[in-house]
């Protein structure tokens, strides 16, 4: 490409972000590529030259490690066009039985972990490109816009990330030409379950009748059917391509079908109890 885009991708080790690092290569674009590992990249960093791929240690929970990255692309590149915010990981269990602790560190990389990076990113776009702009791509999951029995912990964090990227992009000046868009997406062969070593179970939901018996015992199995990683973030790219970026990105056929439910389910629930609302006008907002 005769003005190849840099891109930083989070996560990079293993699943889609490893499979977007090495389509960006192939593309002809830069990647920084960061892991909290980042030997895990050696194969790639061998395969392509210096101007094309930089591979940094990035743990997204060390807010000095976020900082050092963006610092050192500015550095190397003096710009800096996509951010694939993507590293995070999930949990499973019932919401009585999954530890507080361990509850927390999740939302540490999912939700405060991107968040960061979604901040360092906005602000390098505005401050640093001349001219500003940019494009932050956070991988977010259909169970950012539903939920589901034994995902209430790894749904809440993609809810509040969800939340919070829609009040950030509510928030940009449009002058800066910043987009930012939350890839809904639905379930990929990758990695990320087959990490799953443990799933919460408390002892008052053994009923077999329960969602969450039955959810343990897919969790725990191979899940059935999948998306091949690679064909999601070709998508993915071809997405950020596009000049008119939506905020909301689902993609799958069961991350469209369940979202395009969840919203109609919604809006039933809302048309049923509408009459309550009569006489409580409510926040006036003017225009």
């Amino acid at each position: 490409m005769s003005n190849p885009r840099i891109w930083l991708i989070t996560g990079a080790s293993s699943g889609l972000g490893r499979e977007m690092a090495e389509l960006v290569l192939k593309k002809g674009e830069i990647a920084v590529a960061t892991a909290r590992k980042p030997e895990t990249l050696d194969d790639l960093e061998a395969a392509y030259p210096a101007s094309q791929l930089l591979v940094l240690k990035l743990d997204v929970t060390k807010l000095e490690d976020i900082k050092a990255a963006f610092i050192q692309i500015q550095q190397v590149f003096g710009r800096l066009d996509v951010v694939f915010n993507n590293a995070g990981y999930t949990m499973a269990g019932e919401v009585e039985a999954t530890p507080e602790g361990d509850a927390r560190a999740l939302f540490d990389t999912n939700f405060w972990g991107a968040v960061n990076v979604a901040r360092e990113a906005v602000s390098f776009f505005r401050e640093v490109n001349k001219p500003s702009g940019g494009l932050l791509l956070n991988v977010s999951s259909m169970l950012g816009i539903y939920s589901a029995p034994c995902a209430g912990f790894y749904t809440a964090s993609k809810h509040a990330l969800e939340g919070l990227m829609e009040a950030f992009a509510g928030e940009l000046d449009p002058d800066w030409n910043i987009k930012i868009s939350n890839l809904e997406l639905g379930y990929f062969r990758t990695e990320i379950m087959k990490k799953l070593s443990t799933v919460y179970a408390h002892p008052a939901y053994t009923k077999p009748t329960l969602p969450t018996v039955a959810a343990r015992t897919i969790l725990l199995g191979d899940l059935p059917g999948g998306s091949a990683p690679a064909e999601g973030v070709q998508r993915i790219f071809d997405l950020s391509l596009l000049p008119d970026i939506p905020l909301h990105f689902a993609l799958g056929k069961d991350a469209v079908g369940a979202i395009k439910a969840h919203v109609e389910n919604l809006g039933r629930d809302a048309t049923k109890f509408e009459s309550w609302s009569e006489g409580l006008t409510g926040l006036e907002l003017v225009a």
